[in-house]
């Protein structure tokens, strides 16, 4: 039986899974681990894992967060790519290092008989229109040395509209579609018939939304100010930036937006209302970016399971057509649901995104297509 191991790392967490290739269809889920909180020994579960499997797996599949303008599309990791994918640390640090380690150990545990491949989030957001992905800085400063929006979480929000284009297959390739992905990391798509027009994260993962420990969208004469202000190197300023900026910075704690909801302390609520604040205000803007909207999903760990960051974010937005039903709403927490009216013109779903199948659907494809 051809077997794959899909490696999703995160900033702090780690998700292993393992699939099945059976004739033509879809792979088939075999198992699924989880570690979590940041401190990982790569080459010690992956050793646990192997002592479990009756032989290797035929391929290992990794999540790449940034792939540059070089990485559009699955690739088969060499040395070559490995130090490319390394290259790109300074516009990834919290993700790309940590995968690099993961395919390093890899290697050690099941050796080079094991083909490894690379898939990157930025790949679905690759053919961005320029208008979206370009900055206004001078083409010489710009665009000639890579700086555009590259966009993130591009397996997430893949997966999220094709559950939706199962949902709603009269829908011509799913219509005009705004996806959520809410977790640590938080982004936001506009989707035309499956084609990204415009998506939250830029450059980096630090842009757009406000997230878990990353402060999003920033006046850039920020952060020379704060390098003067507070004595600090531009590389530090931008490490507290990604590590001890949004939710976390804002109301001093490591509670999450159920619990800052929860919480009678005034800037903790504040903190949040910031969050769904941005999130609202995207919203807004890619409605108008998509001339209209058919449907917005929300996924991720808190899209999933946080009720009050669904109702804040979408409040007041009932002229748009956006109606919640708040039973319903209430009552999603990490279930798949329509949480909308039923006769709201702009339909509403919590839904899972589901990486690690994208990751083994692609490393299936480039396996049958090898035998």
């Amino acid at each position: 039986m051809t077997t794959l191991l899909t490696i999703n790392t995160g900033s702090t967490s780690v998700k292993l899974a393992l699939f099945a290739l059976e004739g033509g269809g879809a792979p088939a889920e075999r198992a699924r681990e989880r570690h979590d909180g940041g401190e990982f020994d790569p080459r010690q579960i992956l050793t646990a894992l192997a002592a479990k499997l009756a032989e290797p797996p035929q391929m290992i599949v990794h999540r790449i967060v940034h792939g540059g303008t070089r990485f559009s599309q699955p690739t088969l990791v060499n040395s070559e790519v490995l130090a490319a994918i390394e290259a790109l640390t300074p516009l990834a640090p919290l993700h790309n290092p940590t995968a690099v380690r993961w395919v390093r150990a890899a290697l050690e545990v099941f050796g080079r008989d094991t083909r490894q491949l690379a898939v990157f989030d930025t790949a679905y957001f690759a053919q961005l229109p320029r208008v979206a992905a370009e900055y206004a800085l001078p083409l010489a400063v710009g665009v000639a040395h890579g700086v555009r929006r590259y966009g993130f979480h591009g397996l997430a929000h893949e997966s999220l509209w094709r559950k939706w284009c199962a949902l709603y297959p009269r829908l011509p390739a799913g219509g005009r579609l705004i996806t959520l992905q809410l977790g640590g990391g938080c982004s936001i798509a506009a989707l035309e018939r499956g084609r990204p027009l415009d998506t939250s994260m830029g450059f980096s993962p630090l842009e757009g939304l406000v997230m878990a420990t990353r402060c999003g969208d920033l006046d850039p004469a920020v952060l020379p100010y704060l390098e003067r202000e507070l004595a600090l190197s531009g590389d530090a300023v931008v490490e507290l930036l990604e590590k001890r900026a949004g939710l976390a910075g804002l109301s001093g704690t490591k509670a999450g937006p159920a619990e800052l909801f929860a919480s009678p302390e005034p800037q903790h609520r504040f903190a949040v209302e910031l969050y769904c604040y941005r999130i609202r205000k995207y919203l807004g803007a890619y409605i108008a970016v998509l001339g209209g909207c058919d449907g917005i999903v929300f996924g991720g760990g808190v899209g999933e399971h946080v009720p009050a960051v669904r109702a804040a974010s979408l409040q007041g937005l009932g002229f748009l057509g956006v109606l919640i039903d708040a039973s319903r709403n209430e009552a999603a927490r990490g279930a798949e649901t329509r949480i909308s009216c039923d006769d709201a013109p702009i339909k509403v779903h919590v839904l899972t995104s589901d990486e690690e199948a994208m990751l083994a659907t692609a490393g299936a494809a480039l396996l049958r297509d090898a035998l």
